[in-house]
């Protein structure tokens, strides 16, 4: 907790990444996360590893060690056999207790405009996990605006658009989540004065904060502490829409 309110870091990685070579543990994140203040985190995978069903067993080891600390997340290669990524899903969501996916355009060029990549969402959606997608770099799949059509055909399934498209697409979230209530946005990477121009389009309930790296997760939490907003609203951006998104509790 900080200055009175409790801290969701919804995008943290842990794991070995070949991209990289950065190697992160959990016991390095919640280091991070005690001298930051952060009181609790998602667990995300790299997006380039050598084994992914590796990297869902070690942040199922790190959910079951901490529960009261982390959720865990799943991110695999989108263009294995659609049975493999299905099974691989269940197996994280019934076994692992993982509670999200990660898909990562940059290095996962899947379109989600094409009917192609329904198998993701369809299967997400079944499992109730939530798709966080990094938006931003890596650019065409990578755009907010791509996000519009596959959150309107399945519109039980929940979308996270990670780092809201960044500086230069962040109008672009804006109108995903204005089109799309099922559309949330994560506002790491943005200057606060970003966080602030969302704000007057996308309520609170839909934002979340988020660090990517630990080097980042006292700046990335704390830019929204100063900010003059209702404190319901940093409240509701801080801990209580990922704590519903992400564990189902209602805060």
């Amino acid at each position: 907790m900080k200055d009175g309110f409790r801290l969701y870091d919804t995008h943290a990685h842990i794991g070995t990444a070949r991209h990289s070579g950065r190697r992160q543990d959990p016991e390095m994140v919640l280091r991070a996360m005690d001298k930051a203040g952060v009181d609790r985190a998602v667990l995300i995978p790299f997006p380039v590893v050598e084994d992914f069903r590796r990297e869902h067993d070690l942040i199922g080891a790190a959910v079951r060690a901490y529960p009261e600390r982390f959720t865990g997340a799943a991110c695999i290669d989108p263009f294995i056999p659609e049975g493999e990524f299905r099974d691989e899903v269940k197996r994280c969501a019934e076994v692992l207790g993982l509670r999200a996916l990660k898909l990562q355009p940059q290095y996962q060029a899947l379109n989600p405009v094409s009917r192609r990549s329904d198998f993701l969402f369809e299967t997400t959606a079944q499992y109730r996990m939530p798709v966080i997608v990094h938006t931003g770099s890596g650019v065409p799949f990578s755009l907010p605006s791509l996000y519009i059509l596959p959150a309107q055909r399945f519109p039980e399934a929940t979308l996270i658009l990670g780092h809201a498209g960044g500086s230069v697409y962040m109008l672009e979230t804006i109108v995903a989540a204005t089109v799309c209530p099922n559309i949330y946005i994560e506002v790491s990477s943005l200057m606060p004065h970003h966080v602030l121009e969302i704000l007057h389009h996308v309520p609170a309930s839909r934002l979340m904060a988020g660090a990517d790296l630990p080097e980042s997760l006292e700046t990335e939490m704390h830019k929204l502490l100063p900010l003059e907003i209702p404190e319901a609203d940093k409240r509701a951006i801080l801990w209580e829409t990922p704590r519903r998104v992400f564990d189902g509790i209602a805060v």
